[in-house]
């Protein structure tokens, strides 16, 4: 992820939130501490996938069985106190029986960390294959393109 300049720009991503960093967000340098920053990724997709279910009735209906198989955090600047941190959040890929959210920490319009999770499908019996709602739901939330003009780098 560290070197996929393009998961650096907001507008790739389909879901935005900014959240207020809290006083408890920091470490002893005034920086946002490591452990904050992987909440405010919680934070984001966990809102990201309430829009996803009020936006998608269908899927909204189902109740699916997920489980954190992965989660990796590349953290490239530092977050500073008080500056809101803003949330990017998409689908980074979908495979056969999980998909990969990936998310961006924006702060003063530079990214300041990239997170990816990747959540996989629980059946009876273990992981298995993602519903054909879930896939053509998430489908609408992949990780847009660049857009043209924007430097890569």
């Amino acid at each position: 992820m560290r070197n996929d300049s393009g998961r650096r720009h907001l507008a790739i991503y389909p879901f935005v939130l900014t959240l207020d960093m809290r006083f408890g967000d920091m470490d002893v340098w005034r920086h946002l501490n490591n452990v904050s920053a992987v909440q405010f990724y919680e934070e984001g997709r966990i809102r990201f996938m309430n829009h996803v279910r009020a936006d998608h009735p269908d899927f909204g209906a189902h109740r699916f069985r997920l489980m954190v198989a992965h989660a990796a955090v590349d953290y490239l600047a530092e977050g500073e106190y008080p500056h809101p941190i803003t949330v990017g959040v998409g689908i980074a890929s979908l495979g056969t029986r999980s998909y990969r959210v990936g998310h961006a920490l924006f702060q003063r319009d530079r990214c300041i960390g990239l997170c990816d999770v990747v959540l996989a499908h629980i059946g009876e019996g273990g992981t298995s294959p993602l519903p054909d709602v879930m896939r053509t739901t998430l489908e609408h939330y992949v990780l847009r393109p660049l857009p043209a003009g924007k430097r890569v780098g």
